[in-house]
Formats: C-alpha cells, sequence, structure tokens
C-alpha cells in the first residue's frame, strides 16, 4: 500500500495519538518517530525507509534503528540497529554520514541529529550541587 494512502487511514485515529485540548498538533509515541509529533513526515510506521534513535543498551551512546527498504515484508530482517558509543561528536558525525552518504531520508538528517544529541545530553551526569552552610549561632 502506498503511504500516502496508510496516512490517510491512520492520521486521525491510531493506538499512538495522543490528543490533549489546546494542542494544535497531536503528538505521537510510535517507535521511529524523531519529533513525537503526529505528520506524514516524521511518521516511523507508513514509510519503507524510517529512522529513529534511542539510548544504548548501557547508556553510553545511542542506537540508530532503521528500515531497510527491500526487506519491506520481511518484519524481522526489516529493522537494522546500529549502536555508536564512540565519543558524541564522532558519533554524530558517524550518523550524518550514515543518513547524507547512503541518500537515506537526507529530509531526516537534521531531526535525527537533534535527537541522538539531546540522547547523549541526557546521559551526561548533573553537576553536583553545593550544600548551604547554616550560618553558626552564637
Amino acid at each position: 500500500m502506498s503511504s500516502h494512502l496508510v496516512w490517510g487511514i491512520i492520521r486521525n485515529n491510531n493506538a499512538f495519538l495522543l490528543k490533549k485540548r489546546n494542542i494544535s498538533k497531536p503528538f505521537s509515541t510510535e517507535a521511529n518517530n524523531l519529533t513525537n509529533l503526529s505528520s506524514y513526515r516524521y511518521n516511523g510506521l507508513i514509510h519503507k525507509k524510517s529512522v529513529g534513535i534511542v539510548d544504548a543498551a548501557d547508556k553510553k551512546g545511542f542506537t540508530v534503528v532503521y528500515k531497510k527498504a527491500s526487506k519491506q515484508h520481511k518484519p524481522k530482517q526489516n529493522v537494522v540497529k546500529r549502536t555508536m558509543k564512540s565519543g558524541p561528536r564522532r558519533s554524530l558525525h558517524k550518523l550524518k554520514r550514515l543518513l547524507n552518504a547512503n541518500k537515506y531520508r537526507t529530509d531526516l538528517t537534521k531531526a535525527a541529529l537533534r535527537r541522538a544529541s539531546a540522547v547523549l545530553r541526557s546521559q551526561k551526569p548533573l553537576p553536583a550541587k553545593k550544600q548551604k552552610v547554616a550560618p553558626k549561632k552564637e
């Protein structure tokens, strides 16, 4: 089926949709949706090729999850996972090269880089807060 037809079917009703009052664009919780917005462009279900960024299993680095268009009818072989742990700068460069050099959904490159850097930022330890010392009473 074409992705436009599937989008027309699932656009207003699906299990991953989060509609709230006073929000113009509903959110979406499906896998491989980089911005978590319910839109045709970022939807991870309907396209033959889609990209997702998740935490690595050991919380060091991130995992790129993408679909192979040629294995569309074989669900087990359809999804490819690549873990990137070689430091933030190098990992982001590898991700950019993976998406642009292979011409794999180049429209999602910027969103993928933002998502990956947000995942890496969330893994950084927070700086320790200084304890407030109570004034001495004489």
